[in-house]
């Protein structure tokens, strides 16, 4: 592997930090190989782009792991000329029409049987997956051990995870600074997307948007339309999730109610503050998942809500990894792991709901909110968070 002088590619010791890491965890499942799938499927890249510095711009690619000797980056040949191939970090690249027969030839010639596939689930084209299944090779689904393995950030990705959250924050204002009654949903979340691409997310964002009348939310997120036009009675909220030019994804909202919100609205605003200050004491390392979410979950219980997501997830160079915070998850939560924690809260009648993003760093003692900004309504007004 060659060292990088690019500002935002790892350093020699991040690039092996993470290859040790992935190797123990392919160890512990006896894998003889692991291929790392990734996709332009949005937030879907960051795998290849983690083991292999690519950033992918079209398409699909791979990193093959072997348990001993050098990864190989493979991409396919008609997308030869997509992307920036010289931020790879990996020597050994190829350029094949079938990237899937490519790979069934590599695992035959070096006898390798049982393999890890990061992205089988979700990821993974399917003429790709055909080739390697007829193989005759043990086919081994590895997305959650590879997160699992990858959940702790080093000092060095958190610098990349906070400037993720800064370029977030500084989208939320554009929005809340454009505001203007008249003015289309697609035209405030295109105050966003300026701020976005001008601090370098490329085209990693994820926007969607909540809209309700009278200051409240309806539970459906939607993509904001260029026809309908915003009113102050409106309540807005515009699900913003970004990765920066490290690559690491983070996601942060807050709610925009220019003439303010409804009563069971507010209700939900507080229990989410509460919520928050749940996090922040109990997202420890150490802790279970499973033993997370039951605990920040209580401000909602019994209280005739419906639960429409769960209450979080693992976050990092891909927008959603494992573990989900959330029921029938044991997995231990180790120190600077950071999560984003969200539940999709709404009334019985699901007339009124809530779904504040915000990204938090597990610590030793409780969560950091990575944004630093308190739960609160913004009524258009503000020239700051």
């Amino acid at each position: 592997m060659t060292e990088q002088t690019d500002k935002f590619q790892p350093s020699a010791v991040e690039i092996e930090r993470r290859y040790r890491n992935v190797r123990a965890a392919m160890a512990d499942a006896n894998l003889d190989v692991l291929i790392v799938s990734g996709s332009e499927y949005t937030g879907f890249e960051g795998a290849v782009r983690y083991m292999c510095g690519f950033h992918l711009l079209h398409r699909y690619a791979y990193v093959v792991i072997p348990r001993d000797g050098e990864p190989t980056c493979v991409f396919p040949s008609e997308a030869t000329w997509v992307g920036d191939h010289s931020a790879t970090f990996i020597e050994q690249q190829v350029f094949p029409p079938h990237c899937g027969e490519w790979m069934a030839d590599y695992l035959k010639d070096n006898r390798l049987n049982r393999v890890g596939v990061y992205g089988m689930n979700f990821i993974m084209p399917v003429r790709d997956y055909q080739a390697l299944a007829g193989a005759g090779v043990e086919l081994i689904d590895f997305d959650e051990a590879f997160d699992h393995a990858r959940a702790q950030k080093s000092e060095e990705e958190m610098l990349s995870v906070r400037r993720s959250m800064e370029i977030n924050k500084a989208g939320v204002l554009a929005v809340i600074q454009a505001y203007e009654a008249g003015k289309t949903e697609a035209q405030l979340m295109g105050a966003a997307e300026a701020t976005f691409a001008g601090l370098g997310t490329a085209r990693n964002t994820m926007d969607m948007v909540l809209i309700g009348p009278n200051g409240s939310l309806l539970p459906q997120m939607v993509f904001p339309s260029p026809t309908r036009r915003v009113q102050d009675t409106d309540g807005l909220l515009y699900g913003l999730e970004v990765s920066g030019p490290g690559g690491h994804w983070i996601e942060f909202s807050r709610l925009l109610a220019p003439s303010g919100v409804d009563e069971a609205t507010r209700r939900l605003v507080d229990l989410y503050a509460e919520f928050h200050e749940l996090v922040k004491t109990h997202l420890q390392a150490g802790a279970s998942a499973e033993e997370v979410h039951k605990k920040v979950m209580t401000p909602f219980e019994g209280k005739g809500y419906r639960l429409g997501h769960v209450s979080g997830h693992s976050i990092g160079m891909t927008m959603i990894e494992a573990p989900r915070i959330g029921e029938g998850s044991e997995f231990e939560l180790p120190e600077n792991m950071v999560c984003s924690m969200h539940p999709h809260v709404m009334t019985e009648d699901r007339k009124a709901c809530l779904y504040m993003q915000e990204t938090f760093r597990v610590g030793i003692d409780g969560g950091e909110p990575l944004s630093g900004i308190p739960v609160r309504v913004y009524d258009g007004s503000e020239t700051s968070l």
